[in-house]
């Protein structure tokens, strides 16, 4: 039958991974290219675009503010509209999953002098939205939800001016949302973080024209700026390449080559964590793209110590957290994380999915209300998954297959399209 069954997914454990992958454009960096390019001046050509469901939301959003788009693969060509030239949608903007979309969005349409609604499906509508609409309400929108903070969202922009926002929470979907908006602002908006967040949109706005200051903590934007079209190259997602990274250091005899990955320093916490922990992770052939930090990584099977995840390293891996639980039932100490409250608000409540999950799989594991203990030189046996629908929760537990007793299926597999629709093929391809 092979690695893959045909209706569900079916995996069962592989003796290596071997081989070279290439992954999708970065997704995070993908919705903010697609964003900034629909408001600046003259046209940007984005290569390698994410092929995910999330950053389709994002230019189906765009087209239905009067953007004009081109795609034709992972090219990208986008007819900017300048700062002024977004039209009001004939209806609701639907973000579909994203919460990129959704939150990042918002800043712009803060600034627009019309109403605007934007709306998600059932998982997105779920998830909080108040702390993006708090610090744009301060900045002058007019901006109503629904119950509990979520989705819908109703904003009545223009008029803004500039604040200065301390951010209560890690989260750079909500910084990004605050210096988009005081791109529309007379003045200068500062966003001052308690803890680093990713910077691809201070990045992207330096590269597009756009003067950033950066003073410790503190990131600040004058409106009302201008921005050009450009040439734009997206890097392979190091989110999506988390899986192999995982499977690499997990399978025996594995040698992988993740080819032109981002290693935007904001983003490589994983490497961070796993490299001193005994994983055999190199980076060869760095270079810079468009301000972005792109290389190869080599990963070859590793026993891991495994240990505590410092809390100040979590926001930095919050999108990890669900296969590092996965790989911490196979190091020597296990793996315990604290401060990850924020996995309970995800397109799932990653927190339990992953505890049910291992379970299911004869894993012993200790939930917290912000975290995981999970205890390492773990036998891991094949079980039925339930995902929650949940992209990353579907492939973290494709990863523990490889390593299971038995035959492991995975429910509404599907779901993995909403970042890395190639996801199960690439993997096979590999175990092959």
């Amino acid at each position: 039958m092979g690695l893959f069954g045909s209706k569900s997914k079916k995996l069962s454990a592989v003796e290596k991974l071997e081989g070279t992958v290439q992954f999708p454009g970065d997704k995070s960096i993908s919705h903010r290219y697609a964003m900034l390019a629909a408001i600046a001046d003259g046209e940007s050509e984005i290569h390698f675009f994410s092929t995910s469901a999330d950053c389709q939301s994002t230019l189906n959003c765009l087209k239905a503010l009067g953007v004009n788009i081109e795609r034709k693969d992972n090219l990208v060509k986008i007819a900017g509209a300048g700062m002024d030239g977004l039209r009001a949608p004939e209806g609701p903007l639907d973000a579909g999953n994203s919460g990129s979309t959704i939150r990042m969005l918002s800043g712009i349409l803060a600034g627009q002098p019309f109403r605007s609604v934007l709306t998600g499906d059932a998982s997105l509508s779920r998830r909080p939205m108040k702390r993006v609409a708090d610090p744009l309400t301060l900045m002058g929108a007019r901006i109503n939800t629904a119950d509990k903070g979520c989705p819908p969202i109703e904003i009545e922009g223009g008029n803004l001016h500039p604040i200065r926002y301390e951010m209560p929470v890690a989260s750079a979907q909500v910084k990004s949302a605050v210096l988009l908006a005081g791109l529309f602002a007379e003045g200068e908006t500062e966003v001052v973080e308690k803890q680093p967040t990713r910077d691809h949109t201070e990045i992207a706005l330096e590269f597009m024209g756009v003067d950033i200051g950066r003073h410790s903590r503190t990131i600040a934007v004058r409106g009302r700026a201008k921005l050009e079209g450009k040439k734009l190259y997206v890097p392979g997602d190091i989110s999506s390449a988390a899986f192999f990274i995982a499977a690499g250091i997990m399978v025996p005899n594995s040698n992988l080559t993740l080819h032109n990955v981002g290693l935007n320093p904001t983003r490589t916490a994983l490497l961070d964590l796993l490299v001193p922990m005994g994983g055999r992770v190199k980076v060869v052939n760095l270079e810079m793209l468009n301000g972005e930090l792109i290389g190869d990584l080599h990963v070859d099977s590793s026993q891991l110590a495994g240990g505590e995840i410092p809390e100040e390293m979590v926001p930095g891996l919050i999108d990890e957290l669900p296969v590092l639980a996965v790989l911490g039932t196979q190091t020597e100490k296990g793996l315990t994380f604290r401060g990850a409250a924020e996995l309970r608000v995800k397109e799932s409540d990653r927190l339990a999915a992953v505890a049910e999950n291992l379970r299911r799989m004869g894993a012993e594991v200790e939930e917290f209300p912000d975290g995981l203990r999970i205890a390492g030189r773990q036998r891991l046996r094949g079980a039925e998954i339930d995902p929650h629908a949940d992209h990353r929760i579907a492939m973290a537990f494709a990863v523990a297959a490889l390593v299971a007793q038995g035959t492991t299926v995975i429910k509404e597999s599907s779901c993995v399209d909403i970042s890395f629709p190639d996801f199960f093929d690439t993997l096979e391809r590999v175990a092959g």
